[in-house]
């Protein structure tokens, strides 16, 4: 039987999350604004939910209306069949976002959908589920237009980019499925010379790693399905214990991290073996600056300070012609890609950028520039 879903995700990857999304089973997929629409079966969302580099999270669509007021919300939230999906022991989280809604208040539009949604129990179960707002057993989550009313059920539980391994606490953390996209947007691949060198926890490197080793992200984590009262046990062994025999186990990879900072270097040596993968991926305690190119051709991918996280502009507008430098002294050949906030480093690096690409770190409007490196090229 086919479901509905949607998988947000960072806002300009949606075109790869399709693709991602076609390669799992998916019908019908539509890329819209931050997201993209999909149908499927469950085995499809367990599969999503296993394998997805680059989704937020997968919602899987239980209710929709077209409304004027909060009483239709309630109304709409009172006709799911809640008491099928889940049970009076599982905790509740109620997320509302809106596009042009009319309603004055999305805090009491809230309330309404989980009035709706406990009323259900209490006239099935005698009854209601608590709320949890922290680490709720059920998200769901209501997103209004200025006429409908699309109400979810999170299969996934916590974000898709926490892949389930402790990592090393840092400022300023890349998301792991922006990192992957970027990664995919250079079109780097497995087997192919690799370099970040301002690292900081090691984001893009266990991502590359990952992706090489064929590792599905989902492998180290739970999710919220496995606790629907419809939960395939059996399916969602055979599906993990697939991706688990068709990992590699490759003992080096030509994957390099650098970064200025000794700390963050521990950091980025803690969470690739907290990933399961120690001695993968070569590391050093170098300045981008000084660094020498680990091959004569390759992709180096960063996300370097811009302002917002580390540096003064100032001092930015100072060391990005001095970062445009070292890059045409010591990586002629390479393809390189910055993810930047700093919508002006095009012109200060003195390279040519060749493609920008836009996309939004959190609430950041970010672009990645691309920098083909020639031998000879010459600052603008």
């Amino acid at each position: 039987m086919s479901e509905t879903f949607f998988a947000p995700c960072p806002r300009g990857l949606e075109p790869l999350l399709a693709e991602e999304l076609r390669a799992c089973g998916a019908h019908r997929v539509e890329p819209t604004l931050g997201g993209v629409s999909s149908e499927g079966d469950w085995a499809y969302a367990y599969r999503v939910n296993l394998e997805s580099r680059l989704a937020t999270r997968l919602l899987w669509k239980v209710g929709f209306t077209r409304y004027r007021s909060e009483e239709d919300l309630y109304r709409l939230a009172s006709s799911v069949a809640w008491a099928r999906h889940f049970d009076t022991i599982n905790t509740i989280r109620i997320n509302v976002t809106a596009i042009k809604s009319p309603l004055k208040s999305l805090n009491f539009a809230t309330l309404r959908i989980k009035d709706g949604l406990c009323d259900h129990f209490r006239s099935i179960r005698g009854a209601r589920p608590d709320v949890d707002t922290a680490s709720p057993d059920m998200r769901i989550h209501a997103f209004l237009t200025d006429v409908t009313c699309t109400l979810y059920l999170d299969t996934s539980g916590e974000p898709l980019y926490k892949r389930g391994f402790k990592r090393a606490k840092v400022s300023a953390p890349l998301k792991e499925n922006l990192a992957a996209g970027i990664l995919m947007l250079s079109g780097w691949q497995p087997g192919q010379t690799l370099l970040d060198p301002m690292c900081g926890s090691g984001t893009f490197l266990i991502e590359a790693a990952q992706m090489a080793l064929d590792v599905a992200p989902g492998l180290g984590r739970s999710f919220a399905f496995e606790k629907f009262r419809h939960f395939d046990a059996a399916l969602w062994q055979t599906l993990r214990r697939a991706a688990l025999a068709r990992r590699r186990d490759d003992a080096e990879l030509p994957i390099f991290g650098a970064d200025i900072d000794p700390q963050q270097i521990g950091n980025a040596q803690a969470n690739l073996e907290a990933a399961g993968l120690a001695g993968k991926v070569e590391l050093l305690v170098c300045d981008v600056l000084d660094i020498e190119a680990p091959d004569d051709a390759g992709v180096l991918v960063s996300n370097p300070p811009y302002g917002v996280r580390l540096s003064s502009g100032e001092e930015l507008q100072a060391w990005y012609p001095r970062l445009g430098d070292a890059l045409k002294r010591g990586f002629a050949g390479w393809n390189c890609y910055f993810l930047t906030a700093d919508l002006e480093m095009a012109k200060r690096i003195g390279l040519k950028a060749s493609k920008r690409t836009p996309l939004m770190n959190g609430d950041l409007d970010c672009r990645v520039f691309e920098f083909k490196v020639v031998a000879g090229q010459n600052r603008a």
